[in-house]
């Protein structure tokens, strides 16, 4: 883990709106489908499972095919799930959600990208890159674009 990506993390524990939530995020837990996996011949790939989605309150894997992948449970619908790069556009800080705005928020500037990833206020201009996601059966699956 590289200085930025550490200052990042830090950042997003200070916004969490709790510590378990932060602790269970950071923990080897959060990251134990971090593996890279292959891509089913539908294209979608195993990002995590959804029994750590819902310990967790999200899954972050570093390693998918599709890149950085960043999976929350939508907060107007649990039953379905929203995935998308967590890679900020504006300087490339990793955003994290945050519950209490609703909104995935960069800790190192400070933007804040609403639920499908577009910016709600910047410094950052560009939205994030969003995926194709899905539960099925224990599993979240994610395709990318």
């Amino acid at each position: 883990m590289n200085r930025r990506e550490f200052i990042g993390w830090v950042g997003v524990g200070s916004l969490a709106s709790s510590l378990p939530l932060v602790i269970a995020a950071c923990s080897s837990q959060t990251n134990s489908s971090s593996t890279t996996t292959s891509a089913r011949t539908d294209g979608f790939q195993v990002a995590g499972s959804i029994s750590d989605l819902d310990k967790n309150g999200q899954l972050f894997n570093e390693e998918s095919a599709a890149g950085k992948v960043l999976v929350i449970k939508d907060p107007g619908n649990t039953s379905k799930v929203i995935a998308v790069n967590p890679t900020c556009t504006h300087k490339g800080c990793i955003v994290g959600w945050n519950k209490d705005q609703n909104a995935f928020v960069c800790p190192c500037h400070g933007s804040k990208y609403a639920i499908d990833g577009k910016v709600i206020n910047g410094p950052a201009d560009k939205p994030l890159a969003t995926y194709t996601a899905k539960v099925e059966g224990n599993e979240v699956l994610v395709k990318g674009s």
